[in-house]
């Protein structure tokens, strides 16, 4: 049996991030002892660990948890685990795709100023001023 101390410091999740986990039902409720403080089995240090590796991967908690309810059922079909892990990859690439497109822009406003000029005859301020003098979508 694990106190929630011991459970955040085997996972690294925070003991808050923990409690929040068991109010949204992603975490069972644990045994409490005589004194209330909650214990946790070896499976639910299992299911922080899932949990904090889906959250790294930036799953949603509502996809976290379809994905558990999928995990505690072995023989239904992983289509939706699939599914789920796809849109998240959908996502990430499109946030990558987001910040290239950033980081284009932020090339062309920081090489086109030295930073030996002053303030009103900056370029990074004059293109932050003008959205127009943007050369890509952002």
């Amino acid at each position: 049996m694990f106190s929630i101390g011991a459970l955040s410091d085997r996972t690294g999740v925070k003991i808050p991030t923990i409690r929040y986990y068991e109010e949204m039902g992603l975490m069972p409720e644990p045994e409490r002892t005589a004194g209330n403080q909650r214990r946790y089995t070896q499976a639910g240090l299992d299911r922080l660990g899932f949990i904090k590796h889906a959250r790294d991967l930036g799953f949603t908690i509502e996809a976290i948890r379809a994905l558990i309810d999928l995990n505690d059922r072995p023989d239904h079909s992983c289509a939706t685990a699939n599914a789920i892990a796809t849109a998240q990859l959908d996502d990430v690439r499109a946030k990558i795709a987001r910040l290239q497109r950033l980081e284009t822009e932020l090339v062309r406003i920081a090489t086109h100023c030295d930073g030996k000029g002053r303030a009103s005859d900056c370029y990074v301020l004059t293109s932050l001023a003008d959205h127009g003098l943007c050369e890509t979508a952002h």
